[in-house]
């Protein structure tokens, strides 16, 4: 039986019956290259892993006079928005953000109804600047999918879950069942692809040298510098393959971005739009270097600036950069000392001192850019987290709160890409803060979960060890 429904929504030949029927598994919708195919709606069951759930596809979202067959068409689509316990929004990655795309996206948004942004047709490389012009509808990080190969799919089902956490709970099956999951050997994975390019955003204040560092890394003056502050002004993407000390090569997706000050600061138009465009390059970025000039690091925008990444949930690699005009190794202590405790909420990020001017550390900040990634992508098996979990709660047991004892009984990671980890039990709105963060630390430490950002969800009134409960 179907626990909730979605419809496919979108302008004409973005590829709403091709995604359809990619998820339910059979061409049941007709698919053609030309605009218009599909004018009613049709409704399927469809399938990602262990979610079942009723699919609508729809009509092309066109603008017409009342009366006429797309305006009939265009009332069907809204009719399969009213019975939608969500949406996928979706666009051409190809052809990028149009003003069709902007106008239905208000017609959506009305609907006030989780909607799941998905820029199809993103197979390759061709897609990149439509996936990233997306995030401008404000429907928050679009999802890079290829109804045709089925790429996505993955990300597809945590936006699911995420979106509609009442709706996609599953029933355990049995004590035992529970119990091996909770207890089992599995191994620990990973969520990463090397084949797709790693993308990276070099972030900071105006004339922390960022520009000057990627002409560095790439070998070439590619971006233009200068000891004016201000000269870049759009994200600027480069395709580029790394080779690294192991003789490996690595895709990777650089952004150099405006310099970004305090919104106060800020008057200008021109200005404004390149911070904006700055922003959208670390929602849009998995690994985010913060650039900071050595002989004045810390100061208050920097640290607003690594709020930001570890709020939007970003790998995070801090660059000490002109370290020329410093060479201090005692002070280089220090500065990491500092950057533990001014950036609680991502300890232990690499602090790696580099001048872009000399090419010094150029490497090590590669290397480690490489290994906080991988760190982002990891996935810690249910197993290793509950054997923690219970020495843990042994030695130091959550605080009891208005005589209500609070009772963790299992913990299990939902998703990498940051690391995100569901805690079940008893009273779990109660939890202090502070035990949280303790939580927090001590998945940090054990797991090596250091330059990310971790995020923890509660789930109450549900004991992995009872039969029939449902998780809520």
């Amino acid at each position: 039986m179907s626990a909730f429904t979605i419809a496919i929504i979108g302008r004409p030949n973005v590829g709403k019956s091709t995604l359809f029927n990619r998820l339910v598994g059979k061409k049941l919708a007709l698919v053609d290259d030309r605009p218009g195919v599909t004018r009613d709606r049709r409704e399927g069951d469809a399938k990602i892993a262990d979610l079942r759930f009723k699919i609508i596809d729809t009509a092309g979202l066109e603008q017409d006079d009342e009366g006429v067959l797309s305006s009939r068409m265009r009332a069907q689509t809204e009719a399969a928005i009213e019975l939608a316990d969500a949406i996928f929004f979706v666009i051409d990655a190809r052809i990028g953000v149009t003003p069709s795309d902007r106008h239905f996206a208000q017609l959506v948004r009305r609907a006030d109804k989780p909607i799941i942004l998905l820029a199809n047709k993103a197979e390759g490389r061709q897609g990149d600047q439509g996936t990233y012009e997306a995030f401008g509808l404000g429907f928050g990080t679009p999802i890079p999918f290829s109804a045709e190969h089925g790429e996505g799919i993955n990300e597809l089902y945590e936006a699911l879950i995420e979106a509609l956490p009442e709706l996609t709970h599953e029933d355990y099956e049995d004590e035992e069942d529970v119990v091996h999951r909770t207890f089992g050997e599995e191994e620990d994975g990973t969520e990463l692809d090397v084949t797709k390019p790693m993308r990276i955003a070099v972030v900071g204040r105006p004339n922390a040298g960022k520009s000057t560092l990627l002409n560095r890394i790439l070998g070439e003056d590619r971006l233009l510098t200068g000891p004016e502050p201000g000269i870049t002004r759009d994200s600027i993407g480069i395709d580029f393959e790394w080779t690294l000390q192991d003789g490996t090569h690595r895709l990777v997706k650089l952004f150099d971005t405006a310099g970004l000050r305090r919104r106060a600061n800020v008057q200008d138009k021109l200005e404004k739009l390149a911070n904006a465009d700055a922003v959208r390059a670390v929602k849009f970025a998995e690994v985010v270097v913060v650039l900071l000039d050595a002989t004045i690091p810390f100061e208050k925008q920097d640290l607003t600036i690594v709020d930001l990444v570890a709020r939007e949930g970003r790998a995070l690699v801090i660059g000490l950069n002109k370290w020329d005009l410093v060479n201090d190794q005692a002070k280089l202590q220090e500065l990491r000392e500092e950057a533990d405790r001014l950036l609680p909420q991502v300890r232990g990020m690499p602090v790696v001192p580099v001048s872009g001017l000399t090419g010094v550390g150029v490497e090590k900040l590669k290397d480690a850019i490489i290994k906080v990634h991988e760190t982002w992508n990891r996935r810690i098996s249910t197993g290793r987290i509950n054997r923690w979990l219970t020495t843990t709660i042994e030695k130091t047991p959550p605080p009891a709160v208005s005589g209500w004892r609070i009772k963790i009984r299992y913990m299990t990671q939902a998703k990498a890409r940051p690391p995100h980890f569901v805690i079940f039990g008893n009273q779990l709105d109660s939890l202090p803060t502070s035990y949280e963060r303790f939580l927090i630390n001590g998945l940090r430490e054990t797991f090596q979960l250091k330059g990310v950002p971790i995020r923890i969800t509660k789930r109450m009134n549900q004991n992995p060890f009872d039969k029939g409960k449902r998780r809520s």
